[in-house]
């Protein structure tokens, strides 16, 4: 087909279906969304931002539906026929992705990623108990002994805290990182002194 299309834009036919649903999956119900926690960039980890970049393929596919619409028609029942029968339709979308694919576009798929934040913490803590469900339900039928309460605890804590954004250092980190500069350079002072004192044996 000529490759034009940039593969990060996923196959045709899972374009129309992801073009017909936001990303996350929200499209007629409200969500409520965060304001952006800075409006400097933020880096966040690699999964975070391939997140970003499906909701950013999402958005420029939805802003190409008609076109997408129009070469999946003309490429269905074809195989090698599609390069040379559907050039035309290919090209449309192909220069619409094109031309909704910009920076611009970007940003607003790292704004709306961080505006779903709430919306995330909610799927996970219905996934989690709803998995909590489950586990219990199996440990009743085969009469297996009830979860430890200090390992349950730390499943609880782990629910409750918020998601990190990638990128920050923790507090725990941050100590460790310091506490080993501060060895490091405990040590280097140490083997200086030693030297020293070699240097004046030798000299005396």
């Amino acid at each position: 087909m000529g490759g034009d299309v940039p593969s990060t834009f996923g196959s045709t036919s899972s374009s129309s279906s992801s073009s017909s649903s936001s990303s996350n999956g929200q499209t007629d119900k409200q969500v409520e969304r965060l304001p952006m926690p800075s409006r400097n960039p933020l880096p966040l980890s690699a999964s975070q931002e391939a997140q970003v970049r499906d909701i950013f393929y999402a958005r420029v596919r939805r802003q190409c539906t008609e076109e997408i619409k129009a070469f999946a028609e003309c490429a269905l029942g074809r195989t090698f026929s599609v390069p040379f029968a559907c050039r035309a339709p290919h090209r449309v979308m192909n220069n619409c992705m094109k031309l909704h694919a910009t920076p611009a576009e970007q940003d607003a798929a790292r704004e709306e990623w961080f505006a779903l934040r709430m919306e995330r913490a909610k799927e996970r803590e219905r996934k989690a108990r709803r998995k909590a469900e489950q586990e219990a339900f199996l440990r009743e039928w085969w009469g297996l002994p009830e979860k430890d309460r200090e390992e349950a605890r730390r499943e609880l804590e782990k629910l409750n805290q918020k998601e990190r954004v990638g990128g920050y250092v923790g507090n725990n980190r941050l100590r460790d990182a310091n506490e080993a500069a501060a060895k490091k350079s405990k040590l280097l002072e140490q083997a200086r002194l030693e030297r020293d004192g070699i240097d004046r044996d030798l000299h005396t």
